[in-house]
């Protein structure tokens, strides 16, 4: 994922906490290596949110952010200055009660469902400021039910009336130009633009290579910010006005994404994406789907793909990362298949990520299939080179 940088006006994006509500003063570097820390070594004047990896206490803000609908700056003080980010390890009277409510929601469930987390921060909040909401709303009981989340269809078993998930893929295949087709591409590399939730439209590379290998390069105003995954470890690198970090390695669920947009890059990774996977059927905007759940390959965290009942192509991507106080959503967005240089295969040249601290607009406007990339593009990136003024 790659993150929109801080948000400093409304209307919000959802989520938009995550990455400005950060108290870090450095991450040190060891040969070249980002040093794997834990939130408290990594930032200043953390108190409960303690043991977790970087990337995890982000996700944590931004679940923060989504549950009561807060900007990075109604809980932190904002500084006067673009890139400086020591003001977020101030006390605030609103970090203050954020601590005191993660107490006692653990508390609740703790002694109440056994340690489970039934309840979070948005099991009250659900994207309201201020208090939770205490009195009954008579034009929510007697008005229009809200339209169901597709998002939160939960596939618990195979659904009797749908088809395999073998099935599912087999059509999707033959939906991008057949399966024969789909495997002959070893690489992608394309080009297009990138918005991010209140940025300006930036050039964006794309480089991928079979089986499971992908950077991506949004070329900003401010340096590159830049998201690759080797197959097996998963990296941020992002200037310092964008993020208070230079390089940040991936763990857990956010690890599983990378690593999954990966695999889903080129066609013939479907079969290879999930593992366990059942199939059941939902809605996305009128239109019928055909869902199929999991959990990523080579990962723990749930995923669920959802294919056009009519057409078999992939129209959405929805995974998770846990965090210590709940769990963060990414929803993936594929469009526009067209067909990649010539190779008889269709790809989505338009895909939208949102997710709890951001959203990005990709379009793409060129695919060149089976070229050289240099391993190297594969590689732990460095950190960006400072905007020359």
């Amino acid at each position: 994922m790659a993150s929109v940088g801080m948000i400093k006006s409304r209307p919000l994006a959802p989520g938009a906490t995550a990455t400005a509500a950060l108290w870090l003063l450095s991450i040190p570097f060891a040969h070249g290596q980002a040093t794997q820390l834990t939130s408290e070594q990594a930032f200043k004047n953390v108190t409960v949110l303690k043991g977790i990896p970087v990337d995890e206490f982000m996700d944590t803000m931004g679940f923060i952010s989504a549950s009561t609908n807060y900007n990075c700056a109604d809980c932190h003080i904002e500084p006067k200055e673009e890139g400086d980010w020591s003001t977020y390890a101030q006390e605030t009277p609103r970090k203050a009660t954020a601590r005191r409510m993660i107490l006692m929601v653990q508390e609740i469930n703790k002694n109440n469902f056994a340690g489970a987390r039934v309840v979070t921060c948005y099991t009250c909040h659900r994207n309201v400021q201020g208090a939770p909401k205490i009195t009954p709303s008579l034009a929510e009981q007697y008005g229009e039910p809200p339209t169901p989340d597709p998002n939160e269809v939960e596939i618990r078993r195979q659904r009797p009336d749908a088809p395999s998930a073998d099935q599912v893929f087999d059509k999707y295949l033959q939906a991008v130009g057949g399966a024969q087709k789909a495997a002959a591409i070893a690489s992608i590399v394309f080009k297009g633009a990138y918005t991010g939730y209140a940025e300006p439209q930036s050039p964006v590379d794309i480089y991928v290579k079979a089986p499971n290998q992908r950077t991506m390069i949004v070329h900003t105003d401010s340096g590159d910010r830049t998201t690759t995954c080797d197959g097996a470890n998963g990296w941020m690198a992002a200037p310092a006005t964008d993020k208070p970090f230079p390089v940040i390695r991936y763990t857990g669920g956010d690890l599983d994404g990378v690593r999954l947009d990966a695999v889903l890059s080129l066609p013939a990774g479907i079969k290879q994406a999930i593992t366990r996977p059942v199939v059941g059927l939902s809605m996305i905007d009128d239109k019928d789907v055909v869902v199929v759940q999991g959990t990523a390959t080579g990962g723990r965290s749930p995923v669920k793909l959802y294919f056009d009942k009519a057409s078999g192509l992939l129209v959405r991507q929805v995974r998770y990362a846990d965090t210590m106080i709940g769990r963060v959503p990414v929803q993936v967005d594929y469009s526009d298949y067209r067909d990649a240089a010539g190779a008889g295969v269709k790809l989505p040249f338009h895909v939208i990520t949102t997710w709890t601290d951001g959203r990005s607009d990709v379009l793409l406007t060129s695919a060149e299939t089976n070229v050289a990339i240099d391993a190297a593009k594969f590689n732990q990136p460095s950190p960006p080179a400072p905007r020359k003024k």
